[in-house]
């Protein structure tokens, strides 16, 4: 996904987000009608106040007098004709009104949509493609981005149909009295709804992006900051961090300062487009007068129609101040939607394999693995057999962690073969192969909730009986109840209230609670004291049993457990 400018024109994001309306296609064409009907009310109460100017002015000067003591006009009473104008109006706020709730119900209907499939997109991108990724970056398209969208589907589509129904209406009303007061109108309503927004959106369209995308990493910024604040405080970089946010905020203000200029200017152009486009129907329908082309109620009725029907094109010309932020926003998230994942799930086949409760054990063939051009394994071969605790040990840097999330599926190797129980890694159902494998990564992370509800990730639904097993076999169970609400103990935000120890022994509690054959440990004890590492190396003595376990570490003490020990040395075993 990129950032940094467009890969598509608006007229293309525009139609792949329009495309999302499908399901909800009968509500958006109820919102056209209601929505050009109102227009309508609007535009022709005034063209019927002019009528009425009209006819009495048709009478002499006391026409209208005369109408009023009279009280008929075009078949009708005065006090009919009122009741009419009356209801035309109340017409136009209660159509108005069920555009707008038509809309709006599109609009928060496909935010919800659109959330659920982000985060479905994001879940199949994980952990391969958003490994490094910015983080404040994905929690902006999240967040403000799709929120953004609410202007395009609820403020966007409808006006532009809108806009279209409601001036060819006016364009061949207007046209009917002149052929060319018709062509004067349709040129108006194309230059104010449509080239003043495309050649103010050509002009701002890269500026938008620039802002999302600056926008987004001020938001890592913050997010950032917050996270290091302790650090901050401790080595004096407050004032630094400080003049860095200021200078990013003013920056951002800045471009949001051009992107105001430009709104400015093209209302300002919109604006002077009307007036000279009603002040030109109202010489040309003199002149067609004064020839004899159009009779004097066209004089006025153009006049009137066309100073009065340009609601719907400066609707549609006012998308254009915020549709280029609209429009960045809209090609940041499809960006994401249509994001590859590196490693495809494997779905449910009616596959006969079963290594979650038949496991046989697994090996590498020869696995070679890159980060882009820089080399992790290299024809790499380990085999590891059912009931064995295998050590893997090396130095930081190694390809130890690679292996174990090659062993996992995050990532897929670029040759060899990695098998467990005999199949193909790439060949298992996804779901399948999670259920055989138990991961204990170096940091564990723990979500702003329980003790016990972050233990019970490893088995939804584990009863609390269940959760304190695991968490014994952690040997963490004690320290819990030392709590004040022990396992109904809330961590704080990324764990913040636990040692590193406390939360890695969580995350093995987790493990132990999933209860798979295969378990997978990544520095298990990198974040324990000499004393906890030797209860916790004694626990996974115990409670193993029949399980094949992968102990990784760069600890030679870690290794004393190991039934056999694979020293890795620049992506190779020795």
């Amino acid at each position: 996904m990129s950032n940094r400018g467009r890969r598509r024109s608006g007229i293309r994001i525009m139609a792949s987000l329009i495309g999302l309306v499908r399901p909800l296609l009968h509500v958006m064409l109820a919102a056209i009608l209601l929505g050009t009907a109102g227009y309508l009310c609007a535009i022709f109460l005034t063209i019927l106040a002019g009528q009425v100017i009209l006819k009495g002015m048709s009478q002499g000067a006391g026409g209208l007098e005369l109408i009023l003591q009279k009280g008929r006009f075009m078949g009708l009473s005065v006090k009919a004709l009122f009741v009419i104008m009356g209801v035309t109006a109340v017409l136009r706020g209660v159509l108005h009104y069920m555009e707008q709730y038509c809309n709006h119900f599109i609009a928060f209907k496909l935010l919800a949509i659109l959330r659920h499939k982000v985060f479905a997109v994001l879940r199949t991108l994980c952990p391969a493609k958003l490994e490094g990724r910015d983080k404040g970056n994905l929690i902006s398209l999240i967040t403000t981005d799709i929120e953004l969208l609410e202007v395009f589907y609820a403020h966007t589509i409808s006006p532009i149909a809108i806009a279209v129904l409601t001036s060819g209406i006016m364009t061949v009303f207007i046209g009917s009295y002149h052929p060319g007061a018709g062509i004067l109108a349709l040129a108006a309503y194309l230059l104010v709804g449509l080239v003043i927004p495309l050649w103010n959106g050509k002009r701002g369209g890269e500026k938008g992006m620039a802002y999302r995308t600056r926008f987004g990493e001020l938001n890592s910024f913050v997010l950032d900051s917050l996270r290091g604040l302790d650090e901050t405080i401790q080595y004096g970089r407050g004032a630094e961090r400080k003049q860095q946010m200021r200078a990013r905020s003013e920056g951002l203000s800045g471009m949001q300062g051009q992107l105001s200029r430009l709104e400015g200017s093209q209302r300002s152009l919109t604006n002077l487009a009307i007036l000279a486009a009603s002040f030109l129907m109202l010489f040309l329908s003199l002149y067609w007068y004064r020839t004899g082309a159009m009779g004097f109620d066209g004089v006025l009725t153009c006049t009137i129609a066309m100073m009065g029907s340009f609601g719907p094109v400066v609707a549609l010309s006012s998308l254009s101040n915020n549709l280029n932020q609209t429009l960045a926003s809209g090609e940041r998230v499809l960006s994401l939607l249509e994001e590859e994942p590196l490693v495809k799930e494997i779905p449910e086949d009616g596959s006969q394999w079963n290594g979650a409760e038949h496991f046989t054990g697994a090996r590498a063939e020869h696995v070679t693995f890159s980060y882009d051009e820089e080399v992790i394994l290299n024809d790499y071969s380990v085999d590891m057999q059912p009931g064995q605790m295998i050590g893997i040990h090396g130095v930081s840097g190694s390809g130890k962690s690679t292996l174990l999330k090659l062993l996992m599926r995050f990532w897929e190797a670029d040759r060899g073969r990695i098998l467990i129980s005999g199949e193909e890694i790439g060949r298992i159902p996804t779901k399948r192969l999670r259920d055989s494998e138990s991961y204990v990564t170096q940091e564990t992370h723990l979500f702003h909730d329980s003790i016990a509800a972050n233990i019970a990730v490893g088995k939804p639904g584990a009863s609390r009986e269940e959760i304190m097993e695991a968490a014994r076999k952690a040997s963490v169970h004690a320290f819990i109840m030392t709590l004040p609400d022990g396992y109904d103990t809330q961590v704080g935000e990324l764990g913040d209230t636990l040692s590193g120890g406390e939360r890695q022994r969580i995350g093995l509690a987790r493990a132990f609670l999933h209860d798979a054959p295969f378990l997978l440990l990544d520095e298990p004890t990198s974040n324990l004291d000499s004393l906890n590492e030797g209860v916790i190396l004694k626990s996974l003595e115990e409670t193993c049993g029949e399980k094949t376990v992968v102990l990784v570490s760069h600890r030679k003490s870690t290794m004393n457990l190991a039934d056999v020990v694979y020293e890795m040395k620049n992506g190779r075993t020795s």
